[in-house]
């Protein structure tokens, strides 16, 4: 014990013991650490399962917004592949274009 120590916890770093309520105390003590050691498992447990719940609400979400990408594009591509040709002739000296109008305006 150094000298600090010593000022610290007095002249003897020990408690004395209470006679008989002493293994009481202890045998407490131990039994309070078993339960908080149970409780602290328990929630251990809960956390790591709702973890795992939310990984996989997140992966079907991520698959399922893959599946929408991809279906946009191919209906993008389809769209584009559509509105590409229109038709137009000169009337006039001037091109008269039919066919740009995009429908549903």
């Amino acid at each position: 014990m150094t000298q600090s120590d010593r000022l610290i916890f007095g002249p003897s770093s020990r408690r004395p013991s209470n006679g008989l309520l002493a293994p009481v105390m202890w045998l407490a003590g131990v039994i309070a650490t078993l339960v908080a050691m149970t409780v602290g498992a328990v929630l251990a447990v809960f956390t790591a399962v709702a973890v795992a719940v939310i990984a996989l609400f997140v992966a079907v979400l991520v698959f399922f917004a893959g599946l929408a990408m991809g279906a946009r594009r191919k209906a993008a591509v389809r769209a584009r592949r559509a509105d590409d040709v229109i038709e137009a002739h000169k009337v006039d000296g001037g091109w008269v274009a039919y066919g740009w109008e995009r429908p549903g305006r």
